[in-house]
């Protein structure tokens, strides 16, 4: 049986002349897309995979190959220009997702923040320590400014601590998101930040009157005061957050704990609330704070855990984040 009768071209394509009056086929003519349903490309492609390359002459192989490699090198780079197009565009998106993002929390901060300095000094009177009012005021802003942009959902509310039972809460740390929405949680809980960030207008003015607990990361006088403070908190009726892996995560895999805040626990006998967060990562990256993706974060509220040693409650608490995280796909480092 004649080769070329197996892939049905001889109508379809020219032929060229070689020496010994072989007549075969020369590369498809561009008004011939396909031949009996394979495109130019699979054609040639064919032909190298099945090994009937070899029946042909070898000035004949040759142009075949490299028509088989310049096709690929086309289809490559078109591919790539597709790709770079999309990308272009789903990372324009989420800039301009950003910027609305941070225009609707400085428009909802200010008139609130202006109700919070108002009722500021009947709070310091009247409820100095847990200042619910403060944060009830926090809780209807971030819940105004996120719920514009992302969906978030809680699961184990049951395992929270009445409002007015101190706590430590510790959870894993994503994003510039997670403080967001965690305060939609509406705990009167005492976050620690950085001394920098009370400097910024506004949101930074409000952590002050919020009664959150600064702390100078490098200073190891800042981190002794610190520890105090949270401790002076949780004996007076508060409850105070942590992050006990120190910073955001730059690749999204759960940290070492640093054992501060359950030496709190375990001093002052407060339970430790382990709280994982999914999903806010993949909404604002940590180091990419200008963009915010689509997506939606779901929190995961574990049952408390009490103890007076610090280590064990450390390593139950990671333990618990770590296997979450784990089940819904995401990374952990080890501990040491």
């Amino acid at each position: 049986m004649d080769t070329l009768s197996v892939f049905k071209i001889d109508t379809a394509l020219p032929v060229m002349h070689v020496k010994g009056n072989h007549s075969i086929p020369s590369t498809p003519q561009r008004n011939c897309s396909s031949y009996d349903g394979f495109s130019r490309y699979q054609f040639t492609d064919k032909l190298e995979h099945t090994g009937l390359i070899r029946l042909f002459p070898l000035k004949c192989r040759r142009k075949i190959q490299r028509n088989v490699i310049a096709m690929s090198q086309i289809a490559t780079a078109s591919s790539s220009s597709d790709d770079r197009i999309s990308l272009a565009g789903v990372h324009l998106g989420s800039k301009f997702r950003g910027i609305c993002f941070y225009a609707v929390t400085a428009m909802t901060a200010i008139p609130l923040f202006v109700l919070m300095m108002l009722v500021h000094p009947f709070v310091m009177i009247l409820d100095r320590y847990k200042r619910r009012v403060h944060h009830t005021i926090a809780k209807i802003w971030a819940t105004l400014t996120i719920s514009a942009f992302y969906r978030f959902e809680f699961e184990g509310l049951d395992n929270l601590p009445a409002c007015d039972a101190p706590a430590v809460y510790v959870s894993n740390h994503q994003s510039f998101l997670d403080t967001y929405t965690l305060l939609t949680l509406g705990r009167c809980f005492k976050f620690i930040s950085k001394t920098s960030i009370f400097l910024f207008p506004i949101i930074g003015w409000a952590m002050f009157l919020m009664g959150l607990i600064p702390l100078r990361r490098m200073d190891s006088r800042s981190q002794l005061e610190c520890l105090k403070r949270c401790m002076d908190c949780v004996r007076k009726g508060a409850s105070v957050f942590f992050f006990p892996e120190g910073t955001r995560s730059k690749d999204g895999k759960l940290g070492a704990f640093k054992k501060g805040a359950f030496t709190v626990a375990a001093k002052t006998e407060a339970p430790v609330v382990p709280i994982t967060l999914l999903g806010t990562r993949k909404l604002m990256p940590a180091g990419m704070e200008g963009i915010l993706n689509s997506g939606s974060v779901k929190v995961v509220i574990h049952k408390p855990l009490e103890g007076k040693n610090a280590e064990v409650l450390r390593d139950e608490s990671r333990r618990v984040i770590a296997d979450t995280l784990i089940s819904h796909g995401y990374g952990i480092h080890n501990s040491d």
